[in-house]
C-alpha cells in the first residue's frame, strides 16, 4: 500500500502548489506561485504594489475569461506553467478625426 501511486488526474499535497505567469500587454512576464485552492486576491494585490497600480485600474483573464479576487486556480483548472493575461482598463470615448461632416454637425449644434 505504501507503493500505491496516486491516480491521474487525482491531486496530491504536492501538486497544491502552482506557478503561474502573469503577462502584461508589452509581453513582460510576472512569475507567481499560487496555492490551488486560494483566492488569488493576494497575488493580483501584490502584482498591482509591485506595478505601483490601483486593483481598479486592472483586470485578469485566463483563457480569455475575465477572473476575479474571490476565484480560486482550481475552479479555473488552472496548471502549472498556465498563463494570466493583465489589462490596464481603459475608460474614455474614442477619438474620431475631425471631417467636414463633423464640423458642419458642430456648427449647427453649437451655433
Amino acid at each position: 500500500m505504501a507503493d500505491e501511486k496516486p491516480k491521474e488526474g487525482v491531486k496530491t499535497e504536492k501538486n497544491n502548489h502552482i506557478n503561474l505567469k502573469v503577462v502584461e500587454q508589452d509581453g513582460s512576464v510576472v512569475p507567481f506561485n499560487i496555492n490551488r485552492h486560494m483566492p488569488l486576491s493576494k497575488r493580483m494585490k501584490a502584482y498591482c504594489q509591485r506595478q505601483g497600480l490601483s486593483t481598479r485600474q486592472i483586470r485578469f483573464q485566463f483563457d480569455g475569461q475575465p477572473i476575479n479576487e474571490i476565484h480560486m486556480p482550481a475552479q479555473s483548472e488552472m496548471e502549472n506553467k498556465d498563463t494570466i493575461d493583465v489589462f490596464q482598463q481603459q475608460t474614455g470615448s474614442v477619438y474620431t478625426k475631425p471631417t467636414a461632416i463633423t464640423a458642419n454637425l458642430c456648427r449647427t449644434i453649437c451655433y
